[in-house]
């Protein structure tokens, strides 16, 4: 079995993302087990542009085949609180393509993911409310999930709420849905950008429509 770590793009002196989608496409047509296995192993690698790709890789190969990575969750999130922050927030990218898979791992994971997106990077903050939003489309977990969502569109950064808002659009409910105009309208005053604040504000407008 060749390595694939030769194939990733600090090996080839790229500096671009190109190789390591491409290594991704091709892992995920062939369903290697091996090869998602070998980048996982490399998570720990001295090198951090090694480290980097290997967890660009993994995440790509998640979007189009969660399965493959869904196994790998534990190594997913302990990299949550790893002091390289592309580890981190690779890491949590990772966890959402998977959540629908094994949503149960994840949700049990919640506290530290949470610990994670309030101390971590924009990005990591992204797709922990991505998480949140995914476990909240399935009903098993959606009461138990819903109000930390909106403890997140309570307490994230104005630039940010937009377009959290507009990715819980689909999960929003007869159910859910005055708790959730609530959290978005006591944020309006917080919104500067007006530009902003109206995609907030077209938000509430269709989902009181619904």
């Amino acid at each position: 079995m060749m390595s694939v770590i030769p194939k990733l793009a600090s090996s080839l002196k790229r500096r671009d993302e190109i190789p390591n989608q491409e290594l991704a496409r091709q892992i995920a047509a062939r369903k290697d087990q091996q090869a998602v296995q070998e980048l996982v192993d490399h998570l720990s690698h001295k090198s951090k542009d090694i480290q980097n790709d290997c967890i660009k890789v993994l995440y790509e190969i998640g979007a189009v085949n969660p399965s493959l990575i869904a196994r790998h969750a534990q190594s997913f999130i302990a990299l949550l609180d790893h002091k390289n922050n592309r580890l981190q927030w690779g890491g949590m990218t990772a966890l959402h393509c998977i959540t629908p898979e094994n949503p149960r791992l994840v949700a049990a994971a919640l506290d530290k993911i949470l610990a994670a997106a309030n101390m971590g990077s924009v990005i990591t903050k992204d797709y922990a409310v991505n998480i949140l939003i995914a476990l909240c489309a399935l009903q098993q977990y959606e009461t138990k999930i819903f109000p930390l969502l909106v403890e997140q569109l309570l307490n994230s950064p104005s630039n940010q709420l937009p377009m959290y808002a507009e990715k819980a659009m689909p999960i929003i409910n007869d159910k859910n849905k005055t708790v959730f105009i609530k959290a978005l309208t006591s944020r309006l005053n917080d919104i500067e950008k007006d530009t902003k604040r109206k995609r907030v504000e077209a938000v509430i407008r269709k989902v009181s429509s619904k």
